[in-house]
C-alpha cells in the first residue's frame, strides 16, 4: 500500500524525482522558457571571467524539480507552500535526485497538514538545495 497525504506519518519517504544529466542545451532551453538569461548559466566565456571553470544550472531549475516531489505525490491542489535554500551549484553534466520525507504532521486552523523536508543532491553526493513543502493532508 502506498503512502498518501491522508495516511502519511513522520518519517515516510516520498517517491524521488531524478533529472539530468544537465546539458548546455538544457540550460539554454530553461533560460528561454524562464526568461532568466543570466550569462553565468549560458556563456562559458563569462563564467570563466568570473573565475569559474564552466557555467552551471539555474537554481530555479532544480527548485522546480524539488517542487515536483511534493506535487507529483500529493497533487498541486494540496500544496500550500514551498521554500528552498540553495546550498551548492549544479554543474553541467550532473544528475540531480530530489527527495522528500514527512518531517511533521500537524494541524493548522483545524486542518491536517504535513511538513515535507526536501533535498536535491547531485550524483557526487553534494546537496544543492534543501527546503520544505507544506501539504494539506485533508
Amino acid at each position: 500500500m502506498s503512502v498518501t497525504p491522508q495516511t502519511a506519518e513522520e518519517g515516510d519517504r516520498l517517491p524521488t524525482v531524478t533529472f539530468g544529466p544537465i546539458t548546455r542545451t538544457t540550460l539554454a532551453l530553461y533560460a528561454g522558457a524562464s526568461g532568466d538569461h543570466n550569462p553565468i548559466h549560458i556563456d562559458l566565456d563569462f563564467a570563466k571571467r568570473a573565475g569559474l571553470q564552466d557555467v552551471f544550472a539555474h537554481g530555479m531549475l532544480s527548485m522546480a524539480q524539488l517542487g515536483r516531489v511534493a506535487t507529483d505525490w500529493a497533487g498541486i491542489d494540496r500544496l500550500r507552500g514551498l521554500s528552498s535554500r540553495f546550498t551548492a551549484i549544479t554543474p553541467v553534466g550532473a544528475t540531480v535526485t530530489c527527495e522528500g520525507r514527512i518531517a511533521e504532521r500537524f494541524e493548522q486552523d483545524g486542518a491536517p497538514m504535513l511538513r515535507v523536508a526536501l533535498t536535491a543532491t547531485i550524483d557526487d553526493g553534494t546537496q544543492t538545495l534543501r527546503g520544505e513543502a507544506l501539504v494539506s493532508a485533508a
